[in-house]
C-alpha cells in the first residue's frame, strides 16, 4: 500500500509528468481509484481513461523540455497530500500548481489540481 507522500510524487512524475503512454498507464492503474475524480480549471473527469487523456492532452503538445518539478514543501496526512509544482523548461516554468489529493485504501480518490492566480489551464 502507498504512503501519501509516494502517490504525490507518482502523481507528478509517474503520470502527469511521464510522455510514455504505456508506463503512464501502468502509473494510474496502481496510483488511482478505477473511479477517481479529477477537477482542475477545465472541469471534473471521472476514471482512469479520463485521467490518462487529461495527461496526454497536457503533455502531447508541449517541448520534450518542458517537465514538472516540485516546488516548496509537501504536505501529508494520512488521508490527503498537497504539492506544489512548476511546468516547463528546468528552472524556467511557465505554469504553477497545487495538486490536492485525498487517499483511500493506499490509492488517489480525489485529485484536485489549482492553478497559481493570473493562470488559466
Amino acid at each position: 500500500m502507498s504512503t501519501t507522500a509516494e502517490l504525490l510524487t507518482a502523481n507528478l512524475h509517474d503520470v502527469f509528468g511521464n510522455r510514455d503512454a504505456a508506463s503512464r498507464r501502468a502509473a494510474i492503474e496502481r496510483t488511482y481509484a478505477p473511479d477517481v475524480l479529477f477537477t482542475d480549471p477545465e472541469g471534473t473527469v471521472t476514471g482512469w481513461d479520463a485521467l490518462e487523456a487529461k495527461a496526454a492532452e497536457l503533455l502531447d503538445p508541449t517541448p520534450g523540455a518542458f517537465q514538472f518539478a516540485e516546488e516548496g514543501r509537501r504536505y501529508v496526512s494520512a488521508t490527503h497530500g498537497a504539492l506544489s509544482w512548476g511546468f516547463g523548461p528546468v528552472g524556467d516554468p511557465v505554469a504553477r500548481g497545487v495538486d490536492v489529493i485525498e487517499v483511500r485504501d493506499g490509492l488517489v480518490v480525489t485529485l484536485t489540481t489549482i492553478l497559481a492566480e493570473g493562470q488559466s489551464s
